[in-house]
């Protein structure tokens, strides 16, 4: 049982929303806090901010649209950019309004970077990141007139770790929800493309009825977003040493002219024309007897997991194959967040009726028949000669 200490309760301005149904992300990292909220009691003012620890409380540029508009924030994730730590970067994944309506969609998904050891500016932005830069996450289906058909609106986001933890895969859960065109897909993106989007130009646009463009003027030194002490700026220890045109750029062109597109620009899994929308994403990395594979689960705004993986073909396609879609509460409620634990073997759903926990397997569901049990296709299970069960590469087939 958790009880309160009355003489302990400290603010919460910066650190949560007012209200808890408003979508807020956090981080904690070195002892400091890291949450992307709404401040105000009206829901207006929304940040990314910094509280607690030893390092200057820091926040976005207030009241401005360019850098946030009307955001709903997703994810946020420490992904670091070299061996030295002065180069890490917390990255954060939302969907905001856009500025540009009614002649570009009417939200955008967003991926947004801050260094962590930014101080802000000495005379503009002070206390407010300076290192601040996003840049659009655009997943589409490609059509043979060369149309892409968009799915705009960024709903869960799930990082998957790899050898190199400079390098995680990104998979990242959208939903088009137009009169037009309703649907859902999962992207994936790698960090050198997204790393390449930050690198090239700017967004710039010479006034309010004039077309983004990409920055050509001269770039002031160092490079808007760059992280001080890091790999590229040895010399300079804060961003209050930054010159003010660093600054005063930064300012006016937070976003980046080229826009994040998937792995093969194209999504892994699609869904249209059907009565729901998926919420959530988590992926469980399996070896199997032919190889390894990345198995999908997928929440529904229904309450149901789907059990996805998504096969290679010889022509560059990809199949998709459900393995099974399970109903996971009694009352039927959208699935808010799913974690893996592959010591227990179990994926921790919930929604807002509750909490509960599916096994990542079911092998004795395939039947009782070793063609049954290959059919399924399910890289988590294997025949041992006499029952379909979890397969393990150190017991004998």
């Amino acid at each position: 049982i958790f009880y309160l200490e009355p003489d302990k309760l400290e603010s919460g301005k910066g650190k949560c929303s007012y209200d808890p149904k408003v979508d807020t992300v956090s981080a904690l990292i070195n002892e400091e806090l890291y949450a992307g909220v709404y401040i105000d009691f009206m829901g207006t003012d929304a940040a990314i901010f910094r509280t607690m620890g030893k390092q200057t409380a820091m926040r976005t540029d207030q009241y401005n649209s360019r850098w946030l508009n009307d955001p709903a924030f997703v994810r946020a994730q420490l992904i670091p950019d070299s061996s030295e730590r002065n180069d890490d970067k917390l990255y954060f994944f939302f969907r905001e309004k856009s500025a540009d309506a009614p002649l570009s969609p009417g939200v955008y998904s967003r991926i947004g970077r801050i260094c962590l050891n930014d101080d802000g500016g000495h005379c503009c932005l002070v206390n407010k990141w300076s290192t601040f830069l996003k840049a659009r996450l655009v997943c589409s289906v490609p059509g043979p007139d060369g149309i892409e058909t968009h799915f705009d609106e960024l709903q869960d986001v799930f990082i998957q770790q790899t050898q190199d933890s400079k390098n995680p895969i990104i998979y990242a859960v959208f939903s088009a929800s137009g009169s037009v065109f309703k649907g859902s897909a999962v992207c994936v993106y790698s960090m050198a493309d997204i790393r390449m989007v930050f690198n090239g130009p700017f967004a710039h646009k010479e006034g309010p009825n004039y077309q983004w463009m990409p920055y050509t003027g001269k770039m002031p030194y160092p490079r808007p977003g760059t992280c001080p002490g890091g790999t590229f700026t040895p010399s300079m220890k804060s961003t209050k040493d930054y010159p003010d045109e660093v600054i005063n750029f930064m300012r006016a062109h937070p976003l980046m002219y080229h826009a994040v597109y998937p792995t093969h620009r194209q999504p892994l899994v699609v869904r249209t024309n059907v009565n729901y929308r998926f919420t959530t994403v988590a992926v469980d990395q399996v070896d199997a007897a032919d190889g390894r594979y990345e198995v999908l689960f997928l929440g529904t705004d229904r309450g149901t997991v789907q059990k996805v993986i998504v096969l290679p073909r010889d022509d560059m396609e990809t199949e998709e194959l459900m393995l099974e879609e399970i109903e996971v509460f009694k009352v039927p409620a959208p699935i808010k967040t799913m974690t893996i634990s592959s010591k227990r073997q179990q994926l921790y759903v919930s929604s807002a009726v509750g909490v509960t926990h599916l096994a990542l397997h079911r092998c004795d569901v395939y039947g009782e028949a070793c063609a049954d049990c290959c059919l399924a296709r399910d890289p988590y299970c294997a025949w041992d000669g006499s029952a379909c069960t979890r397969y393990s590469a150190s017991s004998k087939r």
